[in-house]
């Protein structure tokens, strides 16, 4: 089974909300609040999880931008990414 991985980006929420998000990921300053790399089994899951990030957050103040391509190297001295977003989300 293929998993499905996406960025989660949130914005315009105070810190008590942020600490109530059920993913790991690093909080930041300036345009977004908050951003973390999520997977899902399928498309079914990653909509459950749009479902309740309405519910914490209280509104749509995040993208939650799926992954088509995605590279991790993680060693001590280097690591890279390679991130890209499928066109049919209007992104690229």
């Amino acid at each position: 089974m293929i998993k499905t991985e996406a960025i989660l980006l949130v914005w315009g929420v105070r810190d008590e909300v942020l600490e109530r998000l059920p993913v790991r990921g690093e909080w930041l300053y300036g345009e977004y609040d908050f951003i973390a790399r999520v997977e899902f089994s399928d498309r079914a899951e990653m909509e459950a999880f749009e479902k309740l990030l309405v519910k914490i957050i209280g509104g749509h103040t995040y993208k939650l931008l799926p992954v088509m391509i995605s590279a991790v190297k993680r060693n001590e001295d280097d690591s890279f990414s390679i991130v890209e977003v499928p066109g049919e989300f209007g992104l690229v």
